[in-house]
């Protein structure tokens, strides 16, 4: 029988987490317990969880800052916070959060959020489509490229830009989003980067390279794969 998934709690109060914690291991769940960002991050680490329950306000780091560390870490991230204006549930969800529930909460929507993130993230790892454009296909799955049915050649950054733009096929992918997912947090400057992957994906598997037209970018935004 497989274990049921592990979730984290991050808060900085002790109640909240006993409340949290009591309501997640009543269903089953395993538990972990965070009361600052130090511990959030070497509990993700350590323990692995599948989801983490994030408060922002904590003592030692603004959660915000912990969204995509935790989200890099294969995480899904549900935000439960006191902050309730709509910046701050827009900043979270751009930095990659799966939910936000402000604070004071019901349990039992806690809960059915936390089951919605966790079949998603199934559903999503159990799909991994293969994207087709032109006469390439990208198959996510076993993380191979072919052009007219020869494998094509990517490094592993090459591919992870390419996955990224195929799991959202005609759908802008913001540089930040990028950098973040293949290259990790802390280079979510570094443009430069896409620039060189785009620049030898094309080279690899554009008809033309010099006029794209399946790996599009959008100046100053991102860029899109036209699949």
């Amino acid at each position: 029988m497989s274990q049921q998934p592990k979730i984290l709690v991050v808060d900085d109060e002790p109640a909240i987490r006993r409340l949290l914690s009591a309501g997640l291991t009543r269903v089953g769940y395993r538990v972990v317990e965070a009361a600052n960002a130090r511990e959030a991050l070497a509990a993700v680490q350590i323990d692995k969880p599948e989801a983490v329950l994030l408060d922002l306000g904590l003592p030692d780091r603004d959660g915000l800052e912990l969204v995509p560390l935790l989200k890099a870490a294969g995480a899904s991230v549900l935000v439960v916070s006191a902050r309730d204006a709509t910046e701050q549930k827009v900043t979270a969800l751009d930095l990659g959060a799966d939910d936000y529930v402000t604070k004071p909460f019901d349990t039992e929507e806690v809960l059915a959020r936390i089951r919605t993130a966790l079949r998603h993230r199934l559903s999503a790892e159990a799909e991994m489509p293969v994207v087709r454009f032109g006469t390439v296909e990208v198959d996510l799955g076993a993380r191979l490229v072919r052009k007219g049915g020869e494998e094509v050649h990517l490094t592993p950054k090459e591919f992870g830009f390419l996955a990224e733009l195929a799991k959202h096929p005609g759908r802008v992918v913001t540089h930040s989003q990028l950098l973040r997912t293949v290259w990790g947090p802390g280079h979510e400057n570094d443009v430069e980067y896409l620039r060189v992957a785009a620049r030898g994906v094309r080279r690899k598997l554009e008809e033309d390279p010099a006029v794209p037209s399946a790996i599009r970018n959008e100046p100053g935004v991102g860029y899109r794969l036209m699949a």
